[in-house]
């Protein structure tokens, strides 16, 4: 460990734990029946964060109290949010201790937001010639962005820099603060000017440079009512920019060679992630460790999942005769699950042309059939690489006549006594419903992802095989190319169609292993089974055939809705003793 800090995470707390609270919609209580919905999706954001960085300092930075000092500024600020939710409010001080319990540094302090902490650390780390990485999607820190500093996105799994402020704001970080104090921001009540959103907000700066002098050339704006607005509402903006401007200077007491990285006690660990009834939390650290977790006590509680198979070595295999078809088929039989994945030519399912089936039967074992692979794009078009199939004379590659194929797919696809396994299979249930096949029954790893860790992340394919198994799947463009150069599917050479495809069904299937037992032990298993799953065939059917609109219902919907808004409009006038524009206070 450095003495001096070299990269240091400062993670926004607060914004983590209500993004867990609102994207994990399960009841999950702890052995004292308090909900802990909350603390768990934290708790696993927070063990994948420190997993994946390369960060020397950590910490954890939340809210204090509703009150700060912009509050004696603008009594108004934030005045308008509604306590928050009952359930909620136990698990603010969970998540501070799982944040010990992880052994990371926990930083509140009275009087100020989170966001005036980071900013602090934020400079002193700089200040030390440290990299910073503020791991949040909060608008108001993108401010901060800059030299040596980038915000991270970890539910999406992505970087913000200048370009991404500019594309939000449109303008560079150091202007964020002069477009915030023009547009205001209804979500904490901070004024603005009336009229002016982000977008004019970005126009103005960009041609004025900063508020005052916008301000001082108001009388100059062509348009009347936004001049009228910004010579009227002047104080509001100055008052904006105020509220808006992040304070870097906070006489923080917990200095940021406290934050420096630790070793986890495991003990301490096991017995926060006992107490909340995080078993599948357990279970992850115990794969990615390669031991239990012991802290000498017994358990009568159901045993955590099984940890997913190591990666390993993948082996795949291009099927291009009915006898290997036939012997991929007879053993997907055999097995009872199958994972299944098709490659096309469009992502509209109803508009695509089938180029080929993958299957996988266990980890790091699959093959990819492909039926309609047409010459490989020309040459100088894109470089396919591979084996250079078709080259000579533009023939097509050496594959199963597509008809044949499909015959002998059905019967494996449509067997009820096969389980096939996608990931958003509902697009391959579409696509192989356009050749007469009835896909079923099906599990659907997006779906379990979802159901099972909801809002927490992004719940792609790549991004799940990369968050599970440490993995980076082969990219589309990597096969297909980019921009003008990228070729469709059937033009992509068979050796690359194969790492591709057959990666895509071997991940699926790597992914049910892991996700599929984690329904008992977060005790999600009547979500999914009796809701999620049975939805996908009824999205499908109104995906091809469309749903029917009772015109006649939603206009006297419209009417009813129309009056009840006029009658509850007419009961806070008479409330206020005036009236005024409810949409507009």
């Amino acid at each position: 460990m450095p003495e001096k800090p070299e990269h240091v995470f400062l993670i926004d707390g607060s914004g983590f734990l209500f993004r867990a609270y609102y994207g994990i919609k399960q009841r999950l209580t702890n052995t004292d029946g308090v909900m802990v919905n909350a603390v768990y999706g934290f708790s696993t954001m927070l063990m994948k964060l420190i997993e994946d960085t390369d960060a020397d300092h950590v910490a954890v930075i939340f809210d204090a109290a509703r009150k700060t000092f912009r509050n004696e500024i603008y009594s108004e600020y934030k005045a308008h949010r509604p306590p928050p939710p009952d359930d909620l409010i136990p698990q603010f001080d969970l998540v501070r201790d799982a944040t010990r319990a992880f052994n990371v540094a926990c930083v509140d302090m009275p009087g100020f937001e989170a966001d005036d902490l980071i900013a602090t650390y934020a400079r002193q780390a700089r200040e030390a010639g440290a990299d910073v990485t503020v791991v949040s999607s909060d608008k108001d820190l993108m401010q901060l962005v800059g030299d040596g500093v980038i915000m991270f996105d970890a539910m999406k799994n992505k970087e913000i820099g200048p370009d991404q402020v500019v594309e939000k704001f449109g303008v560079g970080p150091d202007k964020v603060i002069e477009v915030q104090a023009l547009a205001g921001d209804a979500s904490d009540n901070v004024p603005g000017v009336p009229g002016i959103g982000i977008k004019t907000a970005a126009q103005l700066i960009n041609e004025y440079g900063d508020l005052e002098n916008l301000l001082a050339h108001a009388d100059e704006i062509k348009q009347n009512k936004r001049r009228e607005n910004l010579i009227e509402f002047a104080d509001d903006a100055r008052v904006s920019k105020v509220l808006v401007t992040l304070k870097d200077d906070v006489p923080v007491e917990t200095p940021l060679t406290d934050f420096a990285v630790q070793n986890i006690d495991e003990g301490i660990l096991l017995e926060f992630l006992k107490k909340q009834s995080f078993k599948s939390i357990i279970s992850r650290i115990e794969s990615r460790n390669g031991h239990a977790m012991n802290d000498g006590t017994t358990t009568n509680s159901p045993p955590a999942a099984p940890p997913p198979p190591p990666v390993g070595e993948a082996t795949y295999e291009l099927v291009q005769d009915m006898g290997a078809l036939k012997s991929w088929i007879k053993e997907a039989r055999e097995k009872g699950v199958v994972a299944v994945d098709t490659e096309t030519t469009s992502l509209d399912a109803l508009q695509a042309n089938l180029v080929g089936v993958s299957l996988s039967l266990q980890p790091g074992r699959a093959c990819y059939i492909p039926l309609a692979h047409t010459s490989p794009a020309e040459q100088g078009t894109f470089d396919l690489g591979g084996d250079g199939d078709g080259e000579d004379g533009g023939e097509a590659p050496e594959q199963v006549d597509f008809d044949a194929a499909l015959v002998e797919l059905k019967d494996l696809l449509e067997d009820p006594s096969v389980l096939k396994v996608g990931h958003n299979i509902k697009y391959d249930i579409q696509v192989l419903a356009n050749h007469g096949i009835t896909v079923a029954p099906v599990d659907d790893t997006m779906v379990l992802s979802y159901v099972l860790e909801g809002g927490m992340h992004g719940h792609g394919l790549d991004e799940l095989a990369l968050m599970h198994f440490d993995h980076t799947n082969i990219k589309f463009k990597e096969v297909a190319g980019t921009g003008k150069s990228q070729v469709t599917f059937d033009k992509v050479g068979l050796s690359d169609a194969l790492d591709y495809a057959a990666e895509d069904a071997d991940y699926t299937g790597r992914l049910h292993q892991a996700l599929k037992p984690r329904l008992v032990t977060d005790s999600m298993v009547t979500v999914y089974e009796t809701l999620e799953r049975q939805l996908i065939p009824v999205l499908v059917d109104m995906e091809r055939h469309g749903i029917k609109v009772d015109a006649k219902e939603l206009n006297r919907l419209s009417d009813d809705f129309g009056k009840r808004l006029n009658a509850l409009e007419a009961e806070i006038h008479e409330l206020a003793g005036h009236e005024f524009n409810v949409g507009s206070p």
